[in-house]
């Protein structure tokens, strides 16, 4: 029987804050595949999200399809915005929210990991990190602060992660991140700089997939996943809207699942897709194949 088999695997999914999300999915999913999992989470949402695990409040979430509970190997405070402690301003530093973890930027945890695991301690690395401050605004109207904020969390963020992770990958290791249609069409209501961080994590995808494929033999993909109503999705205001229309309008009219894109994940981080890399895989029940909505044609007939 062919199946997608993560056993002696470890993954580390960047952007774990609740059970809501297609971090969570992803992780999840690679469990089922037999791979331990650690996560990085937001250090102002870390207290909150153990304490949801530790008092069993997402223990249905976390049951595994063997009855069996999902356990995170490690959860470590991560705050991808910047990449050493000395990039880090006074004022964040101590903040209560920050200050208990001593070291949360990308080059710390990577750090951290090889104190924990060793020198190459790695498989598998999900990038599933997104924030534009100004996402509600128009893009014409987003600020320069804005917008390099945008593409600091969302894009960058993810070249910075391959650069300090790719040393501690084992060979076969592979690097994912989610994109969103917005990377290459119009997506009314998602701006802020969001659409251009979306294409450049697209655009780097493939770069990377090239160099570190290069020079350290490891994969790079991304998941352009469909409309979804996670809680940080909720922040542009209209995902409902988007929600119904893409469900109306795609192939299979129907909405996706947090679980169908963490499979596609299991996937793309097994064996089963070791000639895949440098590609974007499209989980939206086929949306972005359309060129106009499904009833126009009607609608201009009528």
């Amino acid at each position: 029987m062919l199946k997608i088999d993560l056993e002696g695997k470890r993954a580390f999914v960047a952007g774990v804050a609740d059970d809501g999300g297609f971090g969570f999915a992803i992780a999840k999913q690679l469990a089922e595949a037999g791979a331990t999992v650690c996560v990085g989470t937001w250090p102002p949402a870390y207290t909150i999200f153990t304490k949801l695990i530790q008092l069993g409040k997402i223990k249905d979430s976390l049951r595994l399809s063997d009855g069996s509970q999902l356990a995170f190997e490690r959860i470590y405070a991560f705050d991808a915005d910047f990449d050493h402690m000395a990039d880090v301003p006074a004022e964040i530093r101590e903040n209560r929210r920050y200050k208990d973890h001593p070291d949360f930027t990308i080059q710390g945890v990577a750090d951290r990991f090889v104190k924990d695991f060793g020198e190459r301690p790695f498989d598998i690395v999900v990038h599933s990190l997104a924030n534009g401050p100004e996402v509600r605004k128009p893009l014409v109207q987003t600020s320069r602060k804005g917008y390099l904020a945008a593409m600091s969390a969302s894009a960058y963020s993810f070249v910075s992660l391959v650069r300090s992770f790719s040393p501690l990958m084992r060979p076969g290791g592979v690097f994912l991140n989610l994109s969103f249609m917005a990377s290459e069409r119009v997506i009314p209501g998602y701006g802020g700089g969001m659409s251009s961080a979306k294409a450049a994590l697209e655009s780097d995808t493939r770069t990377l997939a090239f160099e570190v494929g290069r020079s350290h033999g490891l994969r790079v993909n991304s998941i352009s996943a469909g409309a979804w109503a996670s809680r940080a999705a909720s922040a542009i205001g209209f995902i409902d809207r988007m929600i119904a229309y893409t469900k109306k309008n795609s192939p299979l009219p129907e909405s996706i699942t947090a679980n169908e894109v963490g499979a596609t994940a299991a996937f793309l981080c097994s064996s089963l897709s070791s000639g895949i890399t440098g590609t974007v895989v499209y989980v939206d029940k086929g949306y972005h194949a359309m060129g106009m909505a499904a009833d126009a044609a009607t609608d201009a007939g009528s």
